[in-house]
C-alpha cells in the first residue's frame, strides 16, 4: 500500500495541528489529508496554512480516507463513534486510529464494530514542539504495513516507541505522558531555590531550561547507563556530590517510583470510566 494513504483526523486540536504539520514538513501530500472540528476557525487555519482539505462535517472526511485518526477528548467518544459507525459504510475496510487517553481498544470495538482494526497512539505535549515521545500499541488485526505507515506518520512530532499490551501503554504514559510535568516540577523548584538566593528570576529560568536541554542532550549522545552519566559529572567531596546527597537522602528513587504508579493507577481508573 502506498506510503501515503488518504487520512482523516476528527477534531483539530493541539495535537492534530502538530502531527499535521510535522506530517507535511516531511513531504506529506496536503491533497490526502482531511481534518474536520465543530467550529470553522481551526479548520481555516490549517487550510491556509497547510494546504488540508477541512469540513465541519466528521462522516464527510471519514468517507474520503483509508485511515481515520479519533482525536477528539474522551468524553466526546462515544457519540463521535456512534456517529461515525451511523453514517460511514466501510469503517472495517480503514485503519482506525485513536490519540486519546484512557480508552482502551476493546471499547471501540464497543462503539465501532467488532471487525475493525486499530492502533492506540499516545503523544505527549513535547510533541507540539516536535520532540515528543509516543507510544503505540496495535490489535492483533493491524498490519505490519498498517503500523510502518502510523510509525512514520507520528515520527514527523518525534520520537515513537511500540508497546506489546495496552498495560505497558499506561506505564508509558506515566513516564513519558505525565513526565514533562514532572521536569517542570524539577525545574521550577531549581529556578526557585536560585531566585531564594537572591539571583534573578529570567535568569535563573535560563540557566535551568538550557541546563536541562544540556543534560538531555549528554544522555541521548550517550550509551552510558545514566546512573553512570550522573557519576561523571559528580567530583567525589565536591558541591555536586554534596547537592546529589541531599536528593539521595529524601530518596529520589523512591519519590519517583510513588510518582509514576500513582499515575499509571490513575490510568487504569480512567479507563474504567469509559
Amino acid at each position: 500500500m502506498s506510503d501515503y494513504r488518504k487520512i482523516a483526523f476528527i477534531g483539530a486540536g493541539n495535537m492534530t495541528q502538530s502531527i499535521v504539520g510535522g506530517m507535511c514538513q516531511s513531504g506529506y501530500p496536503a491533497d490526502h489529508i482531511f481534518i474536520s472540528n465543530p467550529s470553522p476557525e481551526k479548520l481555516e487555519k490549517m487550510s491556509a496554512k497547510h494546504g488540508v482539505t477541512t469540513s465541519q462535517n466528521n462522516a464527510e472526511v471519514a468517507a474520503q480516507a483509508d485511515v481515520i485518526v479519533l482525536a477528539v477528548k474522551p468524553q466526546l467518544m462515544q457519540d463521535v463513534c456512534a456517529a461515525l459507525r451511523k453514517e460511514v459504510s466501510d469503517l472495517a475496510s480503514k485503519l482506525i486510529v485513536t490519540i486519546a487517553a484512557g480508552i482502551r481498544i476493546e471499547k471501540y470495538y464497543q462503539y465501532l464494530g467488532d471487525d475493525i482494526r486499530m492502533v492506540r497512539v499516545m503523544p505527549n505535549t513535547p510533541s507540539l514542539v516536535g520532540e515528543g515521545m509516543s507510544g503505540l500499541v496495535a490489535d492483533s488485526k493491524a498490519t505490519d504495513d498498517d503500523k510502518a505507515y502510523i510509525e512514520k506518520a507520528f515520527k514527523g512530532v518525534g520520537a515513537t516507541q511500540w508497546v506489546s499490551t495496552e498495560d505497558e501503554l499506561d506505564i508509558l504514559g506515566a513516564v513519558a505522558g505525565s513526565g514533562p510535568a514532572y521536569f517542570f516540577e524539577f525545574m521550577a523548584s531549581l529556578q526557585k531555590a536560585a531566585v531564594e538566593l537572591g539571583y534573578d528570576s529570567d535568569k535563573a529560568r535560563q540557566m535551568v531550561q538550557q541546563t536541562a536541554l544540556g543534560a538531555a542532550k549528554m544522555a541521548m549522545n550517550s550509551d552510558l547507563e545514566l546512573s553512570e552519566l550522573r557519576s561523571q559529572v559528580t567530583s567525589k567531596g565536591g558541591s555536586t556530590a554534596k547537592g546529589v546527597e541531599v536528593y539521595q537522602q529524601a530518596d529520589v528513587d523512591g519519590i519517583s517510583a510513588k510518582a509514576v504508579k500513582a499515575a499509571v493507577t490513575r490510568n487504569q481508573e480512567m479507563a474504567k470510566l469509559f
